[in-house]
């Protein structure tokens, strides 16, 4: 009996196995997916594994990328993090196919906590799985928000279980799930999981006051609570390492209250508001969601030899000019700098989610559809600027986070459950058929009229014309070809009329099959499989005009995505320690030099504030005595055949040198400015504000004072140092207060920030061995309170099985 009734979770299970190695097939051949941000990601992350491998042991810092910052957000094991490998048990499929699994996975026990027969739960794992922007994320290498995405049901999974009073279970569920949630390290997703359940709460709180419950729902509450502090309380180091992190990174405040051209500068806490709200949403473009190409799909499609640009084209460039210029065409034409592929949630789900807004009632639908909603208007940015201002003033943490448009992740989590949700209440006795007869009638007027309303204002309001369109007139002026931007808005016209239809198609075909169930010429069983046939149908065509085979690259070039260029070369031939400016791409987004280097840009979302505001402020200015005190001892550029070369800089500081005075200021502005003019080899600036207390920076110059870096060894640096007076020398290292300690031939001593963000000393006469140790404490406590989390979560499991066997034969409570 017991194996009858785990035969549906063994076949859901295969099943999610199968779609996810499918899908991505090339991994069965050892093949892996290039991903653009993890090949980024691969330079800045080789100095911290070879330290791993190395040593055994973790850095937390790296010195590799923007001369040196904490590697908690680059990449970080940290202690008694027992989550770690709960997920890797999880994950068991090779990349990316195991991030697939786990949406199916996690969403199919969302479906059991909402009650659904094993069947619809295996079509609503698939129609959320496959999602066009759960996908698509991959080919970016966008993977923490991918595995961040994959335990959202979970945790909502769990919260639902609370809600129906199944309290160890839920309490359970929602500890380990928020853990793993945590665990993937992407705040801005989980950030977006808690205004989801905040919604719910509010939705049960409501309620519970109409129904005279609140006791209820005060009880669970507080489990639900316990649940998220213990799930939290799992993942304190790298919660607590986030936080400290924080303050310093381009997410916390800056101090500057000017601007790079010296004008006065607005005040802000966290992103610019631009910034934030670049990836906005237009609010037409919404109609991705059930339409694939409204807007022309991705900035970049390939065309057909029937478009009309091709045809164009080959007029005056033959084949081979129409085959180059439609494999790479321009066809989207909404407002975003960039668009991977829509965010494509599929026609046939939304047509259930229709059904769902007249078929299902209570609560859930409530919850479902307000979330929905509030994700869609949120999306809209910058084109829905009261909402979206409001939030970012007055909704903490929200101005740490860009891209909003990817707040729809909300709703590509919620459409497919209402959908679900409407077909279980179709298909249930407890409803009449003249009540789903009309239904059905009411979500096809509703959903058809829409997509036809869609198709209409696109057609009454807009030009079609994107923002690179000057591509397209420039080629009409460089090859004398009239027409070719009309071609392509007629190609783009014609996209969005073929989806038109195609969305129109498939709800007719899904709305026809659940006709025939009623009218029982289908068996509910061939009904479930032949729409979970129309949702893969629907949602996988269009997922692999994005993301397919071509995206897969033999595992050796992804291990090693960078070959050591002649100039990398030469500059790998000096053995001293020293930085590497690569100005033959932007510095500040390359990962690329961190693979062979020390470099002074890197690539990351979260770099240092003051890190930043110097490179503005100061190195896009060419302040070459800047670069000088960060020991950039060589450029990388390009010379005129545009191939890389490599240039020595003598004037470089070196690691570590003494100066002839330290001029203290009142202000960051004045700090920052100084650097304007300042000789960073005779002189060295300090704010006076950080300053704990009056420290006396008056001292003779011992022209015969040496300094030398003897070790480096990315967590522990050591210098000696011989002088006949007491002088002030000047590190080539990044001053990062709350992990970085200087001892003085073993004691402990205070070292200070200098030039906006390097380290200063005073060194006393004599000889001496100075060390630099990175030793953050906040990892070690944050180790203490994550163990004694877990415990308490072991123990309540502990309690409720022995409690269970008991007094309930071993069934949840």
């Amino acid at each position: 009996m017991k194996s009858k009734k785990l035969l549906p979770y063994i076949i859901a299970i295969a099943i999610f196995i199968f779609a996810s190695l499918i899908y991505f097939y090339p991994v069965l051949k050892g093949q892996k997916i290039a991903q653009s941000d993890i090949t980024q990601f691969r330079g800045m992350v080789k100095e911290i594994n070879n330290f791993r491998a190395d040593k055994n042991t973790e850095p937390y810092w790296t010195g590799a990328s923007f001369s040196g910052m904490p590697a908690y957000q680059i990449s970080a094991y940290y202690p008694n993090d027992f989550v770690r490998l709960i997920d890797r048990t999880l994950r068991f499929l090779p990349r990316p196919a195991d991030y697939t699994f786990l949406y199916f996975l996690s969403f199919f026990v969302l479906m059991l906590a909402l009650k659904i027969e094993w069947r619809l739960a295996i079509l609503g794992a698939l129609s959320f799985g496959f999602s066009t922007y759960l996908i698509i994320i991959f080919g970016a290498g966008h993977n923490a928000k991918a595995h961040a995405i994959a335990y959202m049901p979970l945790v909502l999974a769990g919260v639902l279980w609370v809600f129906q009073k199944r309290y160890i279970l839920g309490f359970l569920v929602t500890g380990f799930g928020l853990a793993l949630e945590i665990y993937t390290n992407h705040p801005q997703m989980t950030y977006y999981l808690g205004f989801c359940l905040l919604i719910l709460g509010v939705v049960e709180f409501i309620n519970a006051i109409k129904e005279k419950l609140l006791p209820v729902f005060i009880k669970q509450s507080v489990v639900i609570i316990a649940a998220v502090l213990l799930g939290i309380g799992a993942n304190s180091s790298r919660l607590m390492a986030m936080k400290e992190y924080g303050d310093y990174s381009t997410r916390g405040k800056s101090e500057l209250t000017i601007t790079p051209d010296g004008s006065e500068k607005e005040a802000a806490v966290g992103l610019d508001r631009a910034y934030i709200t670049e990836y906005s949403y237009a609010k037409l473009e919404t109609f991705n969601l059930f339409i694939p190409r409204f807007m022309g799909g991705g900035t970049v499609e390939k065309l057909e030899n029937s478009s009309e640009l091709y045809k164009v084209i080959e007029t005056k460039l033959g084949k081979k000019g129409a085959d180059y210029f439609t494999d790479q065409a321009l066809t989207y034409w909404g407002d975003q700098t960039i668009v991977e592929a829509p965010a494509y949630i599929g026609a046939v789900i939304f047509f259930l989610f229709f059904l769902g807004l007249f078929l299902v009632k209570g609560r859930l639908k409530q919850w479902l559809l307000a979330a929905t909603v509030f994700s869609v208007l949120l999306s809209w940015g910058r084109n829905f600027e009261g909402l979206t201002n409001f939030f970012i003033d007055y909704v903490p943490l929200y101005n740490k986070f860009r891209a909003v448009s990817s707040i729809q992740v909300i709703a590509e989590l919620c459409v497919p459950i209402l959908g679900v949700l409407a077909l279980k209440e179709f298909f249930s006795l407890k409803i009449s058929s003249e009540e789903k007869i009309k239904a059905l009638k009411k979500s096809l007027y509703a959903f058809g009229g829409l997509i036809i309303i869609g198709f209409l204002l696109a057609h009454s309001f807009s030009t079609f014309e994107g923002i690179r369109d000057t591509t397209y007139l420039n080629i009409e002026k460089e090859y004398n070809i009239i027409g070719v931007l009309d071609a392509v808005i007629a190609d783009r016209k014609a996209m969005l009329l073929f989806d038109v239809l195609r969305s129109l198609f498939l709800m007719l075909l899904t709305a026809g099959v659940l006709w025939m169930f009623l009218k029982s010429k289908l068996k509910q069983g061939i009904a479930i499989l032949i729409i979970a046939v129309f949702v893969l149908f629907d949602l996988v065509s269009v997922d692999k005009k994005y993301v397919n085979k071509d995206d897969f690259k033999s595992s050796r070039k992804i291990e090693k995505p960078f070959i050591a260029s002649n100039a990398d070369k030469l500059i790998l031939q000096d053995k001293t320690h020293f930085r590497v400016g690569n100005f033959s791409v932007n510095p500040m987004n390359d990962g690329s030099t961190s693979y062979f280097h020390q470099s002074i840009g890197g690539y990351h979302a979260a770099k240092m504030m003051r890190y930043q505001e110097l490179f503005e402020y100061q190195i896009a200015k060419n302040n070459m005595q800047v670069l000088n005190m960060l020991n950039t001892k060589y450029f990388i550029v390009d010379n005129d055949k545009g191939e890389k070369q490599a240039q020595q800089n003598l004037d470089a500081n070196g690691n570590a040198w003494f100066v002839k005075n330290v001029k203290v200021v009142n202000s960051a502005n004045s700090e920052l400015q100084i650097l304007d003019s300042l000789n960073t080899k005779m002189s060295a600036v300090i704010d006076k504000s950080k300053l704990l207390d009056n420290v006396n920076f008056n001292f003779e110059k011992d022209s015969t004072a040496t300094i030398k870096l003897i070790n480096y060894d990315v967590t522990e640096l050591t210098y000696r140092t011989k002088t006949e007076k007491e002088q002030f020398v000047v590190f080539s290292e990044i001053y990062y207060k709350d992990g970085w300690n200087a001892y003085i031939d073993g004691k402990l001593t205070n070292h200070f920030r200098v030039n906006y963000v390097l380290r200063g000393m005073k060194i006393p006469a004599g000889e001496h061995e100075i060390e630099y140790k990175f030793e953050p404490k906040v990892i070690q406590q944050g180790g203490m309170i994550s163990l004694f989390s877990y415990i308490s979560i072991i123990l309540v499991f502990v309690v409720w099985f022995f409690y269970g066997k008991k007094n309930k034969g071993g069934e949840l409570i």
